[in-house]
């Protein structure tokens, strides 16, 4: 019986794609993301990233302090409608001080959109976003961006994504000049050039105009004779160097399929979700403490990747967002939450579109929803049926590499104080310490990237009315204990250097300020096993 109704959703789920948007900052990887939107008719003119203080903001950034500098800082989720695929995109922070949380995000999709600024290549922080997409072997489709401008050669991107990422790379199509002499793009497939023209920003695409590249006469009539030569020399060299296109090889994350365009000026971005579609699959299975968990073989399932507080300042509420990875959630229907071991109804379940909500009665695997917490739920944690316990892989905290002490300016204030820096903790952009031996009284917040202490401070100040001030510690190295059950923590014999402090969980971790330290602490207890990350 239970097989005839799992059978009744599998077309919702196999028509679910859901990716994460990853790249550099500035690549486009934001307006990329919004014209996904304006061909899926969720929006009908798209906003300026960067535009003054009185421009329309990107759809996507919706955090106060994200408006003012024009980067995003948190992840959103996005889902429409386009061609009969329901779409997921989360769309991730490109700045590396806010890598953490894309990170996670990455856990929650089946595979990811790599924006590359034509003109740069390759930069630090894709080189360190692909390397997490490795680790998943997650499918990556590669997006050229700003073809409106001046750009590098274009063997010498393709050989930069493939000798920087090591990966195969597969033009599925090829551009004509760059900057003012961009001209369109060359369809590999269908033997056609689309020609370019700058359309309105906001706007979908005008009707494009194909000439099948036999016709000689008239592709020299549109690009000229010299980018006709030029074209046509590439092809020659194109066919006979690239990779041939392999879609297992796509899937498995060993090739990537690369399209060029101008997210800015529309040209490109629907050529792009129209192969990217063909070529993605359906939503991914997971691993489970019981096996592997298809998303269509077993009822409700999910696992919470990223916890936001004060997403609506009316409301001053938490939502838990969570990745559903398997069967169909129903707003009525009760669900185990497996670290609580608490059954419950999901309270005010939702799809969030930037910081407009919808209150959902039914969602299904491949899905992204968020749920009301009411400071329940942690990153990592697992949600299934209650007749089911099972737990998904947990996601890694990273180690932070820059700490700082936490006073607030006000002492009357501790209890906003305290609240406020646990919630934001809580969401996984800081992570908060304490004398491994004391009270609350001394808090140490460590981060991946420095930016993260102005949004503590910001969000502290808006949101709670609490002032702080930090004060810069030296230590670079964070340790987890992994064998903490088996070592008396008081009896370590450590550096000078070494510093015991305890995370919200009570679990004990040493800090030092170099790498030295670490070695040494570890040559001094034998026995002891200390780790970079610590697995929720």
């Amino acid at each position: 019986m239970e097989e005839i109704t799992l059978s009744n959703y599998t077309e919702e789920i196999n028509r679910r794609r859901t990716f994460a948007i990853i790249s550099h900052p500035d690549a486009g990887k934001t307006t990329l993301t919004e014209k996904f939107l304006l061909y899926g008719g969720a929006i009908n003119l798209a906003g300026s990233v960067k535009g003054k203080a009185t421009a329309r903001h990107a759809v996507s950034d919706w955090m106060e302090i994200e408006k003012q500098r024009g980067i995003s800082v948190t992840s959103s989720v996005l889902q429409f409608e386009y061609d009969g695929y329901c779409i997921n995109i989360l769309d991730t922070p490109g700045h590396q001080d806010f890598s953490e949380d894309t990170y996670r995000t990455l856990m929650a999709a089946d595979s990811a959109v790599m924006v590359i600024d034509a003109s740069k290549g390759v930069e630090a922080q894709t080189r360190k976003l692909f390397k997490v997409c490795v680790m998943r072997k997650i499918p990556i489709f590669t997006f050229i961006n700003k073809l409106d401008r001046d750009a590098n050669d274009t063997f010498e991107l393709l050989d930069d994504i493939e000798k920087e990422l090591g990966i195969a790379t597969c033009p599925i199509n090829w551009p004509i000049g760059s900057g003012k002499g961009f001209k369109g793009v060359y369809d590999r497939e269908k033997k056609c050039i689309i020609a370019y023209s700058d359309t309105e920003k906001g706007t979908k695409e005008g009707t494009a105009t194909e000439i099948p590249v036999e016709d000689e006469a008239a592709l020299r009539q549109v690009i000229g004779d010299e980018a006709a030569d030029k074209l046509l020399e590439e092809i020659e060299l194109l066919d006979g160097a690239s990779a041939e296109f392999d879609l297992d090889a796509v899937r498995s994350g060993d090739l990537t399929p690369v399209c060029f365009g101008s997210a800015l000026t529309n040209f490109g971005v629907e050529i792009f979700l129209q192969h990217f579609l063909k070529m993605t699959t359906t939503p991914l299975s997971r691993k489970a403490d019981i096996g592997i968990i298809e998303p269509t073989e077993k009822e409700f399932s999910a696992f919470v990747f990223k916890i936001q507080a004060n997403m609506n300042k009316a409301h001053r509420d938490r939502i838990a967002f969570m990745r559903i990875c398997s069967g169909k959630f129903d707003a009525q229907m009760e669900v185990r939450h497996v670290q609580g071991n608490k059954v419950m109804r999901l309270s005010q379940p939702q799809q969030i579109m930037a910081d407009e909500r919808k209150i959902l009665s039914e969602a299904y695997a491949g899905d992204i929803i968020g749920v009301f917490d009411p400071g329940i739920f942690s990153i990592g944690d697992t949600l299934c049926m209650p007749k089911d316990k099972f737990q998904y892989e947990g996601i890694p905290t990273f180690a932070p590499e820059h700490f700082a002490r936490v006073r607030q300016v006000d002492t009357m204030k501790r209890k906003q104080f305290v609240k406020g820096i646990e919630q934001i903790a809580q969401e996984g952009a800081i992570q908060i310490f304490q004398e491994f031996n004391s009270g609350l009284e001394e808090i140490i917040v460590g981060v991946v990237g420095v930016l993260q202490f102005d949004v503590l401070k910001y969000r502290l100040e808006n949101e709670y009315n609490v002032e702080i001030r930090l004060e810069n510690l030296p230590y670079e190295h964070i340790r987890w204990i992994e064998n903490k059950d088996e070592v008396d923590i008081a009896k370590l014999v450590g550096t000078s250097d070494m510093k015991k402090v305890k995370d919200m969980k009570g679990n004990p971790l040493l800090l030092f300020i170099n790498s030295w330290s670490v070695g040494m602490t570890l040559d001094r207890n034998k026995g002891l096993i200390l780790s970079e990350f610590s697995r929720n």
